[in-house]
């Protein structure tokens, strides 16, 4: 498979290397965290590290099936490591290794080393791994294509908007973007979304009911972008006869974050500056899904977009909330170490409606104010907020 560059990532990745902390690379799965690495591996040759020194392992392949113990993997890698150079060890899908935590901790202290992992579900972030390397680690968040990485990896120089409808309709996964019959990059979504399901969420923990897991997933796909709480998912599945605790979705809907499947925004009260426990909105990893699993019947265009929205800011290093301020709503309040940005976003603004604006000019001055849509004749500048066209922002903003 051609290696797509991902300078997004290694401009975080470059400065870490050769430090003391491990580098532990997450996202969901098939989102290029393994060519990340073997680009870590490329970078590290190109800068004279001999081949030796470099330990690479892909634990989901077939070769490893035998050490996949952390007793056993230490003693393989005994026998490989040059204790009198410095050695780098790129281990991929590490979860895959059973007490791994155990001898990660344990080469950090053995052996004069830089260590990088990667893994498909949040939870390596969780228990032991915590305890042992607390201060010691920083993550890279990686996400599938961008819409600048989409083009070009396509090799695209022309208009970014000839060819936005693609990227909206399949996505930006590696795998897919590769294809060109419109039938296989959905079969291949559809095979992406079900290993998602089956290793990262109903291998990981004892899934009792199966289809309730699908039906809240499809609920979420369908909800995109829509205020939702477990009592509004329990109503749904019991009104169509399906019996679930809302203990057990609660469950479920964690299960679907640590996969990376969903992404759960919570709300925050701008003027009483909290966080609002309850309600919040869910947005998936990739709009491929939506097409895959429900071939967009029950999301609409203004729902993908803002979930487009949502995830350009999440690349650009922000923390997300969706704001509420008295009884208006704010689509996304953005938040990074040097500004705040509120931000609307719809599909076009209606003649007879001044909601997205109005709801702006209500807050505070001295931070941001972006109004997103995704037609062209609604750009320009309201009541001194700029109006951007979507296309615009996924390709040229930037967070300072």
């Amino acid at each position: 498979m051609k290696i797509i560059q991902r300078p997004l990532y290694m401009q975080k990745i470059l400065p870490m290397i050769n430090t003391e902390f491990i580098k532990i690379i997450t996202g969901v799965r098939r989102s290029g965290k393994s060519y990340l690495l073997l680009m870590i591996r490329d970078e590290l040759l190109n800068h004279g590290v001999d081949s030796e020194q470099i330990i690479y392992l892909n634990f989901e392949n077939p070769e490893y099936l035998d050490i996949l113990s952390f007793d056993k993997l230490y003693q393989y890698l005994k026998e490989k490591v040059n204790s009198n150079k410095k050695v780098y060890f790129l281990f991929d899908e590490i979860q895959e290794v059973s007490q791994w935590q155990k001898l990660i901790n344990g080469l950090r202290v053995a052996y004069d080393s830089d260590i990088y992992i990667t893994g498909s579900n949040a939870s390596i972030l969780s228990g032991e791994l915590a305890t042992y390397l607390t201060g010691r680690y920083v993550e890279i968040k990686v996400q599938p294509l961008t819409l600048n990485e989409y083009l070009n990896f396509k090799g695209y120089s022309d208009s970014a908007e000839k060819h936005f409808n693609d990227y909206l309709e399949y996505g930006g996964f590696p795998a897919v973007v590769l294809q060109t019959d419109n039938q296989l990059k959905n079969d291949v979504l559809k095979g992406i979304f079900n290993s998602i399901l089956l290793r990262d969420v109903t291998q990981r923990a004892t899934i009792k009911n199966p289809e309730a897991l699908e039906r809240i997933t499809l609920f979420l796909l369908s909800n995109i972008g829509q205020l939702v709480n477990v009592n509004r998912i329990a109503n749904t599945l019991r009104s169509s006869g399906l019996k679930i605790s809302n203990n057990t979705i609660e469950g479920y809907l964690k299960l679907l974050e640590e996969a990376y499947l969903f992404y759960k925004v919570p709300r925050y009260d701008i003027r009483g500056k909290e966080y609002l426990r309850g309600q919040g909105k869910y947005y998936v990893v990739d709009l491929g899904f939506v097409r895959s699993q429900l071939r967009r019947q029950g999301t609409n265009r203004g729902s993908m977009i803002e979930n487009l929205v949502f995830l350009k800011l999440l690349s650009e290093g922000y923390e997300v909330f969706v704001g509420k301020y008295d009884n208006k709503e704010i689509d996304f309040v953005a938040i990074n170490n040097d500004e705040t940005v509120y931000l609307q976003v719809t599909d076009h603004i209606p003649q007879s409606s001044k909601r997205e604006t109005d709801n702006l000019l209500h807050l505070a001055t001295g931070y941001r104010k972006i109004l997103i849509t995704n037609s062209w004749s609604d750009v320009g500048e309201i009541d001194g907020i700029p109006v951007i066209h979507l296309v615009d922002f996924l390709t040229n903003f930037k967070g300072k």
